[in-house]
């Protein structure tokens, strides 16, 4: 198939090109706003808020792997979320039916369960918190309209991950792996809180599965199991690094406080900064999803949660020798 990723020069669409490119099935362009950093050869420099450039690149096209987004805590102005996210959705499909392409997979999130959700199935009902969640959720609900108006021909998967982290990210999951490994470590609340978190190798295998799978109608949560509290998030970070972590324990209250008082300092300066009172409360929160769905299905885990963690904390923190090359995300 002639496969379009739209978004991939990111952290996700990187490695779902290199997946694909590696098992040679399919012949990939990539849309985006930014240029590849390592397909470039591949890439067309497009937006999905302009509707009319996209129709001509997806010509003679079969599938669309839909991935851009604005996804950060404090985008700014709030607009942008439902510019892109939504209204670029719209735009895609719209320019899909204008070439006939009747096949896409989606990147959604789970922020549109909200905070604090007991591990949420793929039937549980959206109650975003923010704008992000809430845009996430109005896009897929942009794709359910396209996909009903010929559900027969169409297929539409939707993706809800949990954060996903890995190699060149630079996220939460990667400011946290730092300050553990580090010993600058301050531990919000008991730490036994457990959070699903994703390995990118293990997401872009999926998404690749999902290519040559993928029929009709469905919406999978993703996660790697089994869930890891934060004091097993330790343990592990402990394990492959081969040394033991201090780590200072304060109470949830005053970590909150912390995270009021940097929210004004990072409005008086104009500066975004690592600590805010959402990254406390998303650190102390339980944050598990139920992907019993993805896991019954014959797609096969390439990594398990320890072998992601192990191999992100080797090559940030122990290999020496790699490149500046990184990715931005929450």
């Amino acid at each position: 198939m002639n496969i379009t990723l739209i978004g991939g020069s990111g952290f996700v669409g990187t490695r779902l090109i290199e997946l694909l490119k590696q098992q040679g099935n399919h012949t990939l362009l990539n849309i985006d706003k930014n240029q590849s950093r390592f397909y470039p050869e591949i890439t067309a420099i497009a937006d999905v808020r302009d509707k009319e450039k996209l129709k001509p690149l997806l010509h003679g096209q079969d599938m669309v792997v839909l991935l851009s987004a604005e996804h950060s805590d404090n985008v700014t102005p709030v607009s942008l979320y439902y510019d892109v996210n939504v209204e670029g959705a719209r735009n895609v499909t719209e320019a899909m039916d204008a070439c006939g392409v009747k096949r896409i997979v989606f990147t959604s999130s789970m922020a549109l369960y909200g905070m604090n959700p007991v591990n949420p199935d793929e039937a549980y009902p959206a109650t975003p918190f923010n704008h992000y969640g809430r845009s996430k959720w109005e896009a897929e609900e942009a794709l359910r309209e396209w996909h009903s108006k010929d559900s027969a021909d169409k297929t539409l998967t939707i993706i809800r991950p949990t954060v996903i982290f890995g190699e060149r990210n630079r996220g939460n999951v990667y400011n946290l792996l730092k300050q553990i490994s580090t010993g600058r470590f301050l531990k919000v609340g008991s730490g036994g809180n457990r959070k699903s978190i994703s390995y990118v190798g293990n997401v872009a295998a999926f998404i690749a599965w999902l290519v040559d799978n993928a029929q009709g109608y469905n919406i999978y949560n993703y996660s790697d199991k089994p869930d890891l509290s934060m004091n097993e998030l330790i343990a592990v970070v402990e394990n492959a690094l081969g040394k033991k972590i201090p780590a200072i324990k304060i109470p949830y209250t005053l970590g909150m406080l912390g995270g009021y008082c940097f929210d004004a300092l990072a409005k008086i300066t104009g500066k975004k900064l690592s600590v805010s009172s959402i990254r406390v409360k998303k650190f102390c929160s339980i944050s598990q999803l139920n992907a019993d769905k993805l896991h019954a299905t014959d797609f096969k885990v390439p990594f398990t949660l320890s072998e992601g963690l192990s191999r992100t904390l080797q090559y940030e923190f122990v290999n020496q020798i790699k490149d500046d090359i990184t990715f931005i995300s929450e």
